[in-house]
């Protein structure tokens, strides 16, 4: 946390108190937003609109991690929403873990944020398990605990944890829920077949152009040419029109 009195940079030649703003947002969104602008051996710039959005992240987090995940009983289950939700928890444990391992609070935090979104998600299409909910919410406490240590470790008391959450260690994922499904995409150049590159399931379109245009298959078959159209397949195949 930081002392009495300290500054922090608001823009070239200028400086900030934090102190009025740790009154008014609270110690732990003063220090999320630190560590969120920017590299944390860089910083960045001060933005009264950032912080006010670390605060309104914080707040959401306060009312999700709260919610009765008993509710989630009521309705059928969706196996691939659960899956899904389990999957992201996974992925998101090892990239923070990792990213903490390495001072990279401000990626860390973005990851959470992510992640707090996938689960607003599946809450709204009430199709996950109660089970997967709370792993979900305590996974993301614990991950958020070295950063948000007040409001932490507030929530971990109120969803029925006994003892300090900063007595627990962070928790280990699945190599296998964490690594990202892959598929074989099909790579043609004017209807024939150039390559196959294996690429994350979740790949989007603009992600699928430029690994196929990247390809050393495939560059020659378009250097010097004009790319006319992307005729993308998700799942399947992207073939690349150029003249």
């Amino acid at each position: 946390i930081l002392s009495e009195g300290e500054k922090m940079s608001k823009s070239r030649g200028n400086v900030v108190a934090p102190d009025e703003y740790v009154g008014e947002y609270g110690a732990d969104a003063v220090r999320c937003y630190l560590m969120f602008i920017g590299p944390w051996d860089q910083g960045g710039s001060w933005s009264e609109s950032g912080i006010n959005g670390v605060s309104r992240w914080l707040n959401r987090l306060w009312e999700m991690a709260q919610r009765d995940p008993s509710e989630l009983d009521a309705g059928p289950v969706d196996e691939a929403a659960a899956a899904d939700l389990t999957r992201s928890v996974h992925k998101t444990i090892k990239r923070v873990v990792d990213d903490l391992d390495r001072f990279k609070f401000n990626t860390a935090i973005a990851s959470l944020m992510q992640l707090s979104n996938t689960m607003n998600a599946a809450w709204a299409d009430r199709g996950v398990t109660s089970d997967g909910w709370r792993e979900a919410v305590d996974s993301l406490l614990l991950l958020l605990a070295p950063m948000a240590p007040h409001v932490t470790e507030e929530l971990w008391e109120r969803t029925g944890h006994e003892f300090s959450i900063h007595s627990r260690t962070l928790p280990s994922w699945d190599p296998e829920l964490a690594t990202d499904e892959v598929i074989t995409l099909v790579v043609q150049v004017n209807g024939r077949l150039r390559d196959r590159l294996e690429v994350p399931v979740s790949i989007t379109e603009e992600e699928a152009t430029e690994a196929a245009l990247s390809s050393r298959r495939v560059a020659p078959h378009t250097e010097g040419k004009r790319i006319v159209r992307v005729i993308y397949v998700p799942g399947k195949l992207i073939n690349v029109v150029a003249k």
